[in-house]
């Protein structure tokens, strides 16, 4: 039974949305930053994907150089403000921190992160000066970390940059697709503006590129281009019921929740679909809207989840309901939703099988699909020389495709993965365009 209120006002979507990394103030940073013990080859670096030199960071925070510490975490990624609170920190940084040896609590490199980078923005500081202008352009196509990183990277370099981006705001996924209890838009959005103003490169919004004059266009307005689009819509899971109204996918069930706050619907009985990190969030976002059940269907069991475990625990925390080895065979309803009927399953030989004679059936008014996102093969497949593997573009080590003229980064090369994750691969992109560029 979910603990939280149906909210009717904008106060009440915060104060149950509240954040779970709050931002520090200047005290609790000096005194968590005078708890690290500045590790000589330390693990927590090894453990970032940007390579961020954390260790330097925290002691230039606690000899109070905020200017420092952030320009430490902007030197390895762009979305620092932003990785600072929605990065799984808990099993990356912090999970590699030498005090979880210890049975002490690990150093929060994320709210220090945050803290730091958030003072920069606040004054608008700029720590960045670009090379002089090489006379090369590039497009970008996917305003997402990959490609503001990449375009951030490049304008370092000194390229012109220009940006092409399907929706109306940058950050893809982290303005659209990361629950509001971790990060608010506002917050994404002050540092998108920060580093627009910082790098100086141009964003055309609600500009998609669709086919193939849209990208002839591009290759010959452009030196090289860079993809950045991420992943695509909920994928189906091809059973009966799928179309009725109240089932919705989880990607565009967050977005809506990130774009419309009070407005968007939610069932007084929700059953979520799915066993990864989106079905936590969406599984506690419906609790956190005043949903009276919350459950939670996997059809393996708990230790086989996707999804990290503090992420099921933060689902746990609000009311949300577990229910695993549980297949659905139907979403059921004439018009609208009303129960999803499941089958027992076990894993033989690393197979869901169904156990035969066991369906059951639970009542709801909304089914949420967190089944994972479609990758977009229709569109890639209009890029002459672009190979695909499984759907997601094929890269060398400089993020250079079998296409030379293309790069890519982010969900669209690696299947789906931490913003952290596209923000170095757009800085990594960004030098082999660069490198390209002088051959």
């Amino acid at each position: 039974m979910s603990e939280y209120g149906k909210p009717t006002t904008e106060k009440e979507f915060d104060a149950n949305f509240e954040q779970i990394k709050p931002l520090m103030n200047s005290t609790e940073a000096y005194y968590e930053s005078s708890r690290c013990l500045y590790c000589f080859d330390a693990p927590c670096v090894t453990a970032c994907p940007t390579g961020i030199d954390i260790p330097q960071f925290i002691r230039q925070i606690n000899t109070q150089n905020i200017s420092g510490a952030a320009k430490t975490i902007y030197d390895s990624n762009y979305f620092g403000n932003a990785c600072g609170k929605v990065c799984p920190t808990e099993v990356l940084c912090e999970g590699a921190c030498v005090y979880n040896h210890q049975d002490v609590k690990p150093i929060e490199i994320g709210r220090l992160q945050n803290f730091a980078t958030d003072a920069v923005i606040e004054r608008k500081e700029h720590l960045y000066q670009l090379a002089p202008d090489t006379g090369k352009k590039i497009a970008v196509i996917g305003a997402g970390p990959a490609g503001i990183a990449c375009a951030c990277e490049l304008r370092l370099l000194g390229h012109a940059v220009e940006i092409f981006e399907a929706k109306a705001k940058p950050s893809g996924l982290t303005v659209y697709g990361v629950a509001p209890y971790k990060i608010l838009n506002e917050e994404v959005l002050k540092e998108m503006n920060y580093l627009q103003e910082q790098f100086g490169y141009t964003v055309h919004y609600n500009k998609p590129i669709t086919g193939k004059e849209d990208l002839s266009k591009l290759e010959q307005d452009f030196d090289a281009v860079f993809i950045g689009i991420g992943l695509g819509e909920t994928r189906s899971i091809r059973i009966d019921g799928e179309n009725l109204k109240n089932c919705v996918g989880a990607t565009e069930f967050i977005e809506e929740l990130k774009m419309e706050h009070l407005k968007t619907p939610v069932g007084k009985r929700v059953i979520v679909i799915g066993g990864g990190n989106t079905a936590m969030d969406a599984a506690s976002e419906a609790a956190r809207m005043g949903a009276e059940h919350v459950i939670l269907a996997y059809r393996r069991a708990k230790r086989e989840m996707g999804a990290y475990e503090f992420e099921y625990d933060l689902a746990k925390a609000v009311g949300v309901k577990g229910v695993f080895n549980a297949q659905p065979l139907e979403i059921l309803g004439d018009h609208e939703v009303v129960g999803v009927k499941f089958i027992r399953t076990k894993v033989e030989n690393g197979k869901v099988v169904s156990i035969p004679d066991t369906e059951f059936t639970e009542a709801c008014d909304m089914v949420v699909r967190a089944t994972g996102q479609a990758k977009q093969e229709t569109f890639l497949a209009q890029i002459d020389g672009l190979e695909l593997d499984w759907g997601k573009i094929k890269v060398n080590a400089h993020f250079q495709t079998t296409n030379p003229k293309y790069f890519a980064g982010g969900d669209a090369v690696n299947g789906g993965a931490e913003v952290v994750n596209a923000a170095a691969h757009g800085k990594v992109a960004a030098k082999g365009i660069h490198a390209y560029l002088k051959n």
